[in-house]
């Protein structure tokens, strides 16, 4: 039976070694650098914010911005880490307006000018998904509360309730017929828990305006909390006698609460959450990971407002 051989390659196709290794260096190097790329994108769009250290923050170092923007969670863009910074390149976050109503005496509307008028502050928190990561991040804000006091909460008022924006021709993960949320994006917190002096409304990190993909223009940020609990893009705030409905809860009662209080003691039915990667920290191999403290660390300033609150059934 007649065996096939392989022709021989001519001298003069065969790709020289040192062009293939430059090739192949090359080719690592434009993939290591594309977070790095996006992080200068970023920075490009942004703009800087005038600013004043805030009262909280921590010794531990802030987590590297081409990290912060390039490996997030936002839905709105795609379920994958790097979907919201490779596809809101079409998202139109200026101009922009947060209507703030319900049970209010003063209902109002604020663009960005008065959003970015408020007295704002760099505060360094701690950021704690759910998923079992964690970040430092360098935000720019001010206290929710002061934008409450501008429309008087009604005594009935016991809630607060955030809606994200819906914009799916401009938003690819609010598109097509399988959709892993109900739209828009809804979030809440009780009114002590807004008015605490750790919840912000955020227009900015590391002394810029937020970038598209970390929840530009406004975003609300409660370090003490799951990071789904920081709804980004806000449109919408609401004044409400009743718990609100929030997204994650809606979609899985049974992983998700409402509370969404960072504990270690509580774990996902999917993972523990007794500890944390902290992403930009370790290496690929050796990731650096680390015990979850209760309420990330805040426990001083939050835990009594939970006096008497079954954490392990309101979780």
């Amino acid at each position: 039976m007649a065996v096939y051989r392989v022709p021989p390659v001519p001298q003069s196709e065969i790709t020289p070694r040192s062009v293939w290794l430059s090739r192949r260096a090359l080719i690592a190097g434009a993939l290591a650098s594309m977070p790095v790329l996006r992080a200068a994108t970023a920075a490009a769009e942004t703009a800087p914010l005038p600013l004043t250290p805030g009262p909280f923050g921590t010794d531990e170092p802030p987590t590297p911005q081409k990290d912060v923007t390039s490996y997030n969670n936002f839905y709105e863009f795609g379920a994958g880490k790097s979907d919201p910074s490779r596809r809101s390149g079409a998202f139109r976050p200026e101009p922009w307006t947060l209507q703030v109503d319900g049970l209010v005496a003063k209902p109002r509307t604020f663009d960005l000018d008065d959003l970015r008028g408020f007295p704002l502050e760099e505060r360094v928190y701690r950021m704690r998904c759910v998923e079992a990561w964690s970040m430092v991040i360098p935000w720019v804000g001010f206290p929710l509360a002061l934008l409450l006091d501008k429309v008087e909460p009604l005594g009935s008022a016991k809630y607060v309730a955030f809606e994200t924006v819906v914009r799916p021709d401009e938003m690819p993960g609010q598109r097509g017929a399988f959709q892993p949320l109900q739209w828009p994006y809804v979030e809440g917190l009780r009114l002590d828990e807004a008015r605490h002096p750790l919840t912000i409304l955020s227009v900015g990190l590391y002394g810029r305006t937020l970038p598209k993909q970390n929840g530009a223009p406004v975003r609300l940020v409660v370090p003490w909390k799951y990071g789904f609990k920081g709804i980004k893009s806000i449109v919408r705030i609401s004044l409400v006698e009743e718990e609100p409905v929030t997204s994650w809860k809606r979609m899985a009662p049974h992983e998700y609460g409402f509370y969404a209080n960072v504990n270690p003691d509580v774990d996902h039915p999917r993972w523990s959450q007794a500890s944390e990667i902290r992403i930009g920290e370790g290496g690929f191999f050796s990731p650096a990971r680390r015990a979850t403290l209760p309420f990330n660390g805040y426990a001083d300033e939050v835990a009594g407002l939970y006096a008497g609150l079954d954490l392990k059934a309101n979780y």
